[in-house]
């Protein structure tokens, strides 16, 4: 079973994942942050670094889903392949910080490998305002993540309503991470569970 996690920067994502890994034993995998030898230099010069770094998590991603399939194990995967190629670099592109050639380089590469992945049996959508979002990101202090622009998050979070919106791939679970603190709540983290026990085993 491969279950999946998207959400904006400072949604939640790596937290949830770690929080259901425990509950329900699954295998969680992570997005390549500290051995990722591009992500300081792409917050410093996004222009520059765009290409470089969307390639890196490309890639780092479709090896990914290539080894769950052949581990055969229960996985919680933190961040999927599709937002980067529905979200993050279509969104340098028309922020001027991807060019047309990169661009279209970046997208023929994701539909070759898109002809080898399958979709997770389960997305979950962790949907956030700016503020909460914002509030997150402060919370946790990353150096990388200080230069971090409202309008740049703001552009991704309307990125990421398109794409939940017309989401045809399989089983998708919304859940809105603003009402709820599933840190803190052992209790809103069950509802979290009860939800995605409804989708995977038809409990309610």
């Amino acid at each position: 079973m491969h279950i999946a996690i998207a959400g904006n920067i400072g949604a939640g994502k790596t937290t949830l994942t770690e929080l259901l890994a425990k509950h329900y034993k699954w295998e969680p995998h992570f997005e390549s942050v500290v051995d990722n030898p591009y992500l300081d230099d792409f917050y410093a010069n996004m222009e520059r670094w765009s290409f470089n770094l969307q390639v890196f998590f490309l890639n780092s991603r479709f090896r990914q889903i290539i080894d769950f399939h052949e581990s055969q194990r229960d996985i919680i995967q933190d961040r999927t392949i599709y937002e980067d190629a529905h979200i993050f670099a279509p969104n340098l592109h028309s922020m001027g910080l991807l060019s047309a050639r990169d661009y279209a380089n970046y997208t023929s590469l994701f539909e070759l490998m898109e002809k080898f992945i399958y979709p997770p049996d389960l997305l979950i959508y962790l949907r956030s305002s700016i503020a909460n979002l914002v509030k997150q990101i402060q919370k946790r202090g990353r150096e990388y993540e200080s230069s971090i622009s409202i309008d740049y998050l703001n552009k991704l979070n309307n990125r990421y309503e398109q794409w939940i919106e017309s989401y045809d791939k399989g089983k998708l679970l919304i859940i809105d991470v603003d009402s709820i603190n599933f840190v803190e709540s052992q209790e809103d983290l069950g509802e979290i569970i009860n939800k995605i026990d409804a989708q995977l085993y038809g409990l309610f």
